[in-house]
């Protein structure tokens, strides 16, 4: 990768990621979805399975399935709204410009997604009993968290690049509940046919559930996983071919998208969208 554009996308990043920070709709959009969650998970709090709080083991699904979101999702739906506005053109025009912007997305989406894992975890440390807290905890924790985004954001630009417009990203979140569903983010996919465990495990969310809760829920609840463990180096694989598989098509994807932006192209976006307004 060029070293120019790799340091131009990471001072672009932080300084969205600033700019998002004091943007209230920004935030808004960020925090509102971690405050619900933990207003769920305080009702669980009580219930119990096999002598383990329900709150306890939601806690790593939901710490996942923010990563996972933020990863495919945010960046879909951020680089249909920048090329809609004109902006990935703008980037098109500089040396190595969609690269930079992709670097640049990974460190402000990364960094927002950071804030939105603490605000989650800090109360649910308080709230629940018998979460691990050691340091492997917190060093499971770090890994899992960068590489989960290494590996779901450029999936998420590529996904992105399939949309022309904001309104269409909604075809997504059908598919997408579907493979959360099967996932088995927020518990273990053992019960589930041999098939159906398979292809879970080809996608990034399985893994992500799986890392997060062998960080803070006890080994012996590994026991009900694939395998009765944690399988730590099948993540680190799986995650890791999903991070190359990404960073190495994403750029060539956007800038195959570049390509064919022209002024004319997002003037007609603006009109069309003005439209809809009216």
């Amino acid at each position: 990768m060029n070293a120019n554009a790799m340091r131009v996308g990471l001072r672009r990043g932080l300084i969205e990621f600033r700019q998002t920070l004091t943007t209230p709709q920004d935030l808004w959009g960020y925090l509102f979805p971690s405050i619900i969650l933990l207003v769920v998970m305080s009702f669980q709090r009580d219930a119990t399975v096999a002598g383990f709080s329900l709150g306890a083991m939601t806690l790593p699904g939901v710490l996942g399935m923010g990563i996972g979101f933020a990863g495919l999702l945010t960046v879909a739906q951020q680089l249909t709204v920048e090329r809609e506005d004109g902006t990935l053109l703008r980037a098109k025009a500089t040396p190595n410009g969609m690269l930079g912007y992709l670097v640049g997305k990974i460190t402000q989406i990364g960094g927002m997604s950071l804030i939105s894992l603490v605000i989650v975890l800090v109360p649910g440390l308080v709230m629940f009993d018998g979460l691990s807290t050691g340091i492997s905890t917190w060093l499971t924790l770090l890994w899992v968290l960068v590489l989960g985004l290494v590996a779901t954001m450029p999936l998420g630009a590529i996904i992105g690049s399939l949309f022309s417009s904001p309104r269409s990203m909604g075809l997504i979140m059908l598919p997408m509940m579907g493979l959360i569903s099967i996932s088995g983010i927020f518990y273990p996919i053992t019960g589930f046919p041999q098939w159906l465990q398979w292809i879970a495990q080809v996608f990034p969310m399985y893994w992500l559930g799986l890392g997060m809760r062998s960080a803070l829920l006890p080994d012996a609840l590994a026991a009900a996983e694939i395998g009765g463990s944690w399988r730590h180096l099948e993540t680190v694989g799986v995650l890791g071919v999903w991070a190359v598989i990404g960073l190495v098509v994403a750029p060539m994807v956007l800038r195959r998208m570049a390509r064919r932006e022209s002024g004319s192209s997002v003037a007609a976006r603006r009109e069309k969208a003005m439209q809809r307004i009216r």
